[in-house]
């Protein structure tokens, strides 16, 4: 079975946050890219948002002939997928409405065409249930900001061809990304079951009284934030256990884990506790604007990845560890 990995054409539909993320990160990549949205005002958004993230591209650098100019916005889904080489879907997280997207894409779109869903916490058995030729079908799960986070979780279903995901994977590293093979179709797949373990700790401890919203950013961006950046977690720890390594950390941290250190279940989102969270936040946020914080949210993250890239040079690693 074979499907198109070497792609000129790439069709987003859904041109919110994540779909123009992929917009502006597909014509980063001197694609030609088709959008589609059924929102009112969507082609103008996306174009905006578009324009927002190219001067961060053009930091990173562009390839050869890439410019906003190749988007082009079309009125349905069949004009948006028929010519598409690859299909990345960013629709809002409803199994009906995706069931019904996936059908009408998988019907109008070529044969050898890959198709991906940015789906966050729909597992794709069930929502490619009805596609026309369901072995092309995967999750291509990004994250935020799509054009310049490298993550991506690629997920297949109970029908999707081996051959598939690693096509899929094959495209999503021509974008520049680090795709990372989800193993087995598990609700939240694998980053954001970490990220939502961790965000009901830190909504436990606004709630209790114990730390404000901007004291537990800072317990992350000061700590444990900037080793996850360039080590994550299992090789910090190993670290942490010595010469001796991961054996003795699990040997001398493990019975703490049967402490109740932890809550895990969330708590109650209580009118007290959202108002907490947001004044938190909005004290953070101070007299800057969102699109002010998303420039500088942008420029630190290429200046992350640049130096872990010239660090990793320097040790005489490679960059794709």
């Amino acid at each position: 079975m074979t499907f198109i990995t070497h792609i000129k054409t790439f069709a987003a539909l859904g041109s919110g946050v994540i779909g123009s993320g992929w917009v502006a990160r597909a014509l980063a990549h001197g694609l030609d890219v088709i959008a589609w949205d059924p929102a009112p005002g969507a082609e103008a958004a996306l174009r905006q948002r578009v324009a927002k993230a190219w001067p961060a591209l053009e930091k990173r650098g562009l390839a050869p002939g890439a410019s906003m100019h190749r988007l082009r916005f079309v009125a349905t889904i069949e004009e948006c997928v028929r010519d598409a080489d690859f299909i990345q879907e960013s629709a809002p997280e409803r199994l009906e409405l995706k069931l019904d997207l996936h059908r009408q894409i998988s019907t109008a779109a070529k044969p050898d065409a890959l198709i991906g869903s940015s789906t966050s916490g729909l597992l794709p058995s069930e929502f490619y249930e009805n596609a026309m030729h369901p072995q092309r079908c995967v999750v291509g799960h990004p994250f935020n900001p799509v054009y310049l986070l490298p993550l991506v979780e690629v997920v297949g279903g109970r029908q999707t061809a081996p051959e598939a995901i690693e096509a899929a994977i094959q495209v999503y590293r021509s974008l520049g990304m680090r795709p990372l093979h989800v193993r087995k179709e598990v609700p939240g797949f694998i980053a954001d079951r970490l990220l939502e373990a961790l965000w009901r700790e830190a909504l436990h401890l606004v709630n209790d009284g114990v730390a404000t919203t901007g004291e537990i950013d800072d317990a992350i961006r000061f700590g444990a934030g900037l080793r996850w950046s360039f080590m994550g977690t299992f090789l910090t720890y190993t670290l942490a256990g010595g010469d001796a390594g991961m054996r003795h950390f699990m040997q001398q941290f493990g019975p703490a884990l049967q402490l109740p250190w932890t809550y895990l279940p969330a708590p109650e989102l209580t009118e007290k506790l959202i108002d907490d969270v947001v004044d938190g936040t909005s004290e953070q946020l101070g007299q800057h604007s969102i699109a002010a914080l998303e420039r500088y949210r942008d420029d630190c993250l290429m200046a992350v990845l640049e130096a872990v890239r010239a660090t990793k040079l320097k040790h005489g690693l490679s960059v794709d560890e």
